[in-house]
């Protein structure tokens, strides 16, 4: 009955599209992977080539930008599910070219309405539970949002149903993809917790070993799961056998006999699912040197950090001509809007977001008269007052960054009408909470864990501590620049708190140093997020301004391992905008093993 009910799937889809749906034969291998191509008539970047393939297709077949952004997240489900998936949230920015207007959806996680602000603390001591102990339960899971944004992305702006967005994804679940080195390292990182969780084992540790490079991986519960979206609508997530289920995941997780990890029950009830939405939200916007730079809002901190950045090196020109200077400026620009960023960001819901003052000229001009070219800030910085004007000079002591996790992954997609889409999408750490919701294919999140467990300051406020029906602070910064009202640039990365150094130093290193756009991608990165140190990528620190920086006092450490074995900050997927109508589609060359970067015509 499945392969009946797959076959009238598939042939439904192809009448609807116009497009050949025969699915890969098992030996096949993946699609080639390319960092870079240039064309026109669309393009797609994400991180994997099975994703790309699935956006171009639907582009091909006449979908547009957002019917291309769901149907590539959704095969990022299946080939890349210790990421993203619909067990996740994240956050969606979207350019109207009928328009010119830039709009975007808010679907991150929320908290269950049982939530409080002292969930995290334990009742003996009042202090913190350990980290690991809150990332490996049911208490670490937010209410998905991913469902919900596909949902209300393609009703508002898409061309085609969920249904048909979906099919790529079913036949590449049904079907499988080849496992690469990246899937099978992610999978190692993982292996001890994931061996805890009966589910999640069968799914993704197969005959109880870890996953051999060049087999093939099927999912035929995710191909199911999907189906019953494709029939139902995201409703069949928030509503019905399906949320009974995530809720008793979440509740009783399903751990394995003998497992020695214990997995705290969550707090979630099919109410809070059911109570669920995605919000649209007015996007951030600031100006850069002649762009308009357009991001997330709160309950992101991406949107208004990268853009408080930008406007803090607004006041310096910056030059390749002096690297060393204008990567100072970059870092004592992130130092400070971060400590601006972890002050005041949290779910405008909750709390006061002064988003227009910390956006403002003004407040970037007030807070760059901290930078000296001599000499580097100590950090943790104190944060400045975007509500009372020319009072962000004096530095003082700050709170350390709160912990957040490196996972995520991005996406963006162009048609040949000129809309434009990026997409961040996530279920925080790699492998999320690692429980496997039985049956159904999928990892849910553990985002709650974004949440500060704590006050950083004792006696100062904090916006970002849990309550019910909360979404928790995220750095996700999907991006879209526009150069005299038309799309110049789509840009975001994965990669946790460093998400938005990473964007912001693309950005810079494209804008400013003159980098073309896979070289800005390429170049070495150092994150400074308001700490003593600024993690930096190996080839950063073997950079000849190194010495430089250190000279000013700037102090680098080596970044930790995330998803590789090698250390390295993000993984940039981006476009950019050429003349005649070709776009530029961009991807990592190396970073996690490279991204795919795809175009519906390719340039001869």
């Amino acid at each position: 009955m499945v392969t009946i009910g797959k076959t009238l799937l598939a042939v439904a889809c192809c009448a609807a599209l116009a497009v050949a749906c025969g699915s890969p034969a098992p030996s096949e291998p993946q699609p080639p992977r390319s960092p870079v191509a240039v064309g026109s008539d669309g393009a797609v970047s994400s991180v994997n080539p099975y994703a790309s393939q699935a956006g171009i297709d639907v582009l091909r077949a006449g979908g547009n930008a957002v019917d291309a952004a769901v149907a590539t997240a959704a095969a990022l489900g299946v080939v890349e599910p210790y990421s993203a998936g619909i067990g996740g949230g994240g956050y969606f920015v979207y350019y109207d070219a009928r328009t010119g207007k830039v709009q975007t959806l808010d679907g991150r996680e929320t908290a269950p309405a049982a939530m409080k602000p002292d969930t995290f603390l334990d009742p003996a001591t009042g202090r913190p539970i350990p980290f690991d102990q809150a990332v490996n339960s049911g208490l670490s899971v937010g209410v998905p949002g991913t469902p919900a944004t596909w949902e209300q992305a393609l009703r508002n702006w898409g061309t085609i149903p969920l249904s048909r967005a979906l099919d790529p994804a079913i036949r590449l679940a049904q079907d499988g993809f080849v496992v690469g080195d990246q899937f099978r390292a992610e999978t190692a990182m993982n292996e001890q917790r994931f061996r805890a969780v009966t589910p999640t084992t069968q799914l993704f540790l197969p005959d109880g070993e870890l996953p051999v490079v060049g087999s093939r991986l099927r999912n035929p519960d995710l191909a199911a799961t999907y189906r019953l979206l494709a029939q139902d609508g995201a409703r069949a997530v928030y509503h019905g056998a399906l949320a009974e289920d995530i809720v008793r995941a979440v509740q009783q997780p399903p751990v394995a006999q003998g497992a020695d990890r214990t997995f705290r029950p969550g707090l979630m009830q099919t109410s809070d699912l059911a109570a669920y939405t995605a919000v649209p939200r007015e996007p951030t916007h600031s100006r850069y040197r002649d762009l308009d730079i357009y991001g997330m809002a709160p309950s992101s901190s991406g949107g208004t950090t990268v853009g408080e950045t930008l406007n803090i090196l607004g006041n310096y020109q910056l030059s390749s001509a002096d690297r060393v200077q204008a990567l100072h400026h970059y870092l004592e620009a992130t130092r400070i809007a971060y400590a601006d960023r972890n002050r005041w960001l949290g779910d405008p819901a909750f709390t006061t977001v002064p988003t227009d003052g910390l956006l403002s000229p003004e407040f970037g001009k007030d807070r760059a008269c901290l930078i000296s070219p001599t000499t580097a800030l100590a950090s943790p910085l104190a944060p400045g007052d975007p509500n009372r004007p020319a009072t962000g000079c004096p530095a003082g002591v700050g709170a350390a960054a709160p912990r957040e996790g490196p996972s995520t992954t991005h996406l963006v997609t162009a048609d040949r009408q000129g809309n434009v889409v990026s997409y961040t999408l996530t279920i925080e750490q790699t492998g999320g909470s690692a429980i496997t919701v039985p049956g159904r294919g999928f990892l849910l999140n553990n985002e709650l864990t974004d949440f500060d467990f704590a006050p950083s300051t004792p006696g100062a406020p904090a916006p970002n501590l849990p309550a019910a029906g909360k979404r928790p602070r995220s750095s996700m910064s999907p991006t879209i620049v526009l150069r005299n009202g038309k799309p110049f640039l789509a840009i975001g990365s994965p990669g946790g708190s460093t998400i938005i150094t990473t964007v912001a130093q693309t950005l810079v290193n494209r804008i400013d140093l003159g980098m073309t756009l896979p070289d800005a991608i390429a170049a070495p990165r150092a994150s400074q997020r308001n700490s003593a140190n600024t993690e930096a990528e190996q080839a950063f620190l073997d950079s000849p301004e190194r010495a430089g920086l250190e000279r000013l006092g700037q102090r680098f450490v080596l970044a930790p391992p995330t998803l590789s074995p090698l250390p390295q900050i993000g993984a940039v997927e981006a476009l950019e905008f050429l003349d005649g109508g070709a776009v530029q589609a961009a991807a990592e060359p190396a970073r996690r093993t490279g991204g795919s970067a795809m175009v519906v015509t390719p340039r001869p």
